[in-house]
């Protein structure tokens, strides 16, 4: 995963297993802060993600033209910055990615998922607030 420096706007390679750890960045030195909003991911980066992740990992199934997700965006976003560090939050666009939605029985949106050593451990579908998604993140820890 390519991540960019806060600082100095230089791309970092960061791991995957990486994602929710502090690091360096290779230019400048500061602190390179771990994954605080949620990454947009094509079936191949999920499945390295939340395959390799060391801390739970949050998936929202969404598509553009879903009125409730675009509601539940600000909420998936806010609940990625709250839980930087302890979770690692990924978008999955069913409409780009549909057959990585029908492996996961998704069939209505917004779906979210929670993934644990690479197993699907929870999934509900429906318009939650960021809240209830941080709930079930630290429930699973």
């Amino acid at each position: 995963m390519i991540r960019h420096c806060p600082h100095c706007g230089a791309a970092n390679r960061v791991p995957a297993k990486h994602l929710a750890d502090t690091g360096r960045c290779g230019a400048c030195k500061q602190e390179l802060p771990p994954l605080a909003e949620p990454l947009e991911v094509d079936t191949a980066t999920f499945n390295e993600i939340t395959k390799e992740a060391t801390v739970p990992v949050l998936v929202d199934f969404w598509a553009p033209w879903c009125g409730p997700c675009k509601m539940a965006a600000p909420e998936v976003a806010q609940a990625a910055r709250n839980l930087a560090g302890r979770v690692i939050v990924l978008k999955v666009n069913t409409e780009e990615h549909p057959m990585l939605a029908s492996y996961y029985g998704v069939r209505s949106i917004p779906n979210f998922a929670l993934f644990r050593d690479g197993l699907l451990r929870w999934q509900q579908p429906g318009l939650m607030g960021h809240r209830q998604l941080e709930q079930i993140v630290l429930e699973s820890a």
